[in-house]
């Protein structure tokens, strides 16, 4: 067996993978998307997704929910990313952080239904401070609050990542330089670990834009995305094609997201 035969050998279960489970599904979507409730062939869906206001308004408010969501989070990640790296046990860290990941997301969400509940520990302590009881769960406050905490590990391992592969030589030569931390840190270190920013924001921003158990859950269906419609079109309206149909501007919308984050350099013809 020569070495483009066993090459091929070994692509096959990738390949085959790929045909069954992405673009099958795909094409389905694609197809469903063309038929109405009745089950006739029209584009019916499409013209009502880009002329209705309704779903316009969705789509800004999904955009606006996730980059919400994602700017909190690389708030929060980039110094906590870069305090981590710096410790002694950083492999401990990073263990401690992937742990939370491995906790299903509706176990996670019922466990902030109590914690936020009006009489969870949060309003227990708000009462014993003087402030009194609020209302903080089914808020944009509590699903941004919540959608915030499951995709921090997400991007807080890209920033760690990219910030361990820095040479260390580089920081040094700053100090000998005359930097100081700051200087360093915006010179340095930030620049040479923007490519795990990308990928943290890609791995926060894609999934925030199709969110629906924690609207329901943690917004008490008051936060609207293009997750909850396709959701209620595919269970509740029974509207396949309506539902498939914004399935597929999501997955446009996903792949313009990545594009756009994408910093991969192109050679020039004729360059070196």
């Amino acid at each position: 067996m020569n070495k483009k035969s066993t090459q091929s050998t070994m692509l096959f279960p990738y390949v085959l993978w790929l045909a069954l489970f992405v673009f099958a599904p795909l094409l389905l979507l694609i197809y469903q998307s063309l038929l109405n409730i009745d089950g006739q062939f029209t584009i019916e869906n499409i013209v009502t997704y880009f002329t209705s206001a309704t779903y316009i308004t969705m789509t800004i408010q999904s955009f606006i929910f996730a980059g919400f969501i994602t700017a909190v989070t690389l708030l929060v990640s980039y110094p906590a990313a870069y305090v981590l790296t710096r410790t002694e046990h950083k492999e401990l860290w990073r263990m401690l952080l992937i742990l939370p990941t491995w906790i299903n997301i509706l176990l996670k969400a019922y466990a902030f239904i109590g914690i936020l509940s009006q009489s969870g520990p949060v309003n227990e302590f708000l009462e014993t401070i003087g402030i009194g009881h609020q209302q903080i769960l089914f808020t944009n406050f509590s699903f941004i609050l919540v959608a915030t905490y499951i995709e921090l590990p997400f991007m807080m391992m890209p920033i760690m990542n990219a910030i361990n592969e820095i040479d260390p030589s580089l920081i040094k030569a700053s100090h000998d330089l005359g930097a100081n931390e700051w200087e360093t840190l915006r010179n340095i270190i930030i620049p040479l670990s923007m490519n795990g920013v990308r990928s943290g924001i890609q791995a926060v921003f894609i999934p925030s834009l199709s969110l629906f158990m924690l609207t329901r859950l943690i917004g008490g269906n008051r936060v609207i995305t293009l997750g909850t419609a396709i959701e209620q079109h595919f269970l509740v309206t029974q509207n396949w094609g309506m539902g498939s149909t914004i399935g597929i501007v999501l997955v446009v919308l996903m792949f313009i997201v990545m594009k756009l984050t994408n910093n991969t350099p192109t050679r020039k013809r004729g360059g070196r």
